[in-house]
C-alpha cells in the first residue's frame, strides 16, 4: 500500500512543548509500551532541555512533531542511546505520538523527515529499540526498511523487545 504522509514540520522543543508532551501523553494507550503512564512534568521539562543541548552539539534531537496546522502533536528524532545496557554507542531513533494522531502515518512521515537529517547531518547508521508487542511501531520500522538485529530483554521491566537497525 502507498498511501499519502501527512505533512509534519519538525522543530527542536521549547520550554513549553514540555507542557504539551506531558499533556499528549497522558494517556495509558500512549505510555502502553512506556511503563503505562506519562512521567511527571519536571521529567519532560529535562528531556525537552537536553533535546536542546542534543541539537546544539550534535545536530539532531527527538524534536516536536508539528502537523499542518502548527499543534504538537507528539515528538520523533534520535539520541544517543541512554542506557548502560542495548546498543552503547549507537544512535536511536524513536517517535511518540498523541493517540488522536495514531494511524494517520505522522510517524512514519516523521521519522522519514528524521531520517533526511540524520543523513544531512553525517549519522552513519540508527537502531530502534522497539517492544516486541509494540505492533505499531513495529510496523513503522518495517515501512523505514529497518531490519530486525537483536531480540533482548529490558533490565527494569523484563519484557521482551528488538533492535532494529537502518544503515543510512
Amino acid at each position: 500500500m502507498n498511501r499519502t504522509h501527512p505533512v509534519v514540520r519538525l522543530r527542536v522543543p521549547t520550554d513549553e512543548d514540555a507542557f504539551v508532551w506531558h499533556r499528549v501523553f497522558d494517556d495509558p494507550d500512549v505510555m502502553e509500551f512506556h511503563g503505562g503512564r506519562a512521567a511527571e512534568l519536571s521529567v519532560y521539562e529535562e528531556l525537552t532541555a537536553r533535546q536542546r543541548r542534543h541539537d546544539a552539539e550534535l545536530g539532531f534531537c527527538l524534536w516536536s512533531v508539528l502537523d499542518s496546522a502548527g499543534d504538537v502533536v507528539g515528538f520523533t528524532g534520535a539520541q544517543p542511546w541512554p542506557h548502560a545496557w542495548g546498543p552503547a554507542g549507537e544512535i536511536e531513533i524513536g517517535w511518540r505520538l498523541g493517540r488522536a494522531h495514531w494511524g494517520r502515518g505522522y510517524a512514519t512521515a516523521a521519522a522519514e523527515a528524521t531520517l533526511e537529517r540524520l543523513r544531512a547531518a553525517g549519522v552513519a547508521r540508527v537502531v530502534a529499540m522497539v517492544d516486541a508487542q509494540n505492533a505499531r511501531s513495529i510496523a513503522v520500522t518495517e515501512r523505514l526498511g529497518m531490519r530486525l538485529v537483536e531480540t533482548f530483554t529490558t533490565p527494569a521491566s523484563e519484557r521482551q523487545g528488538h533492535c532494529y537497525r537502518l544503515e543510512l
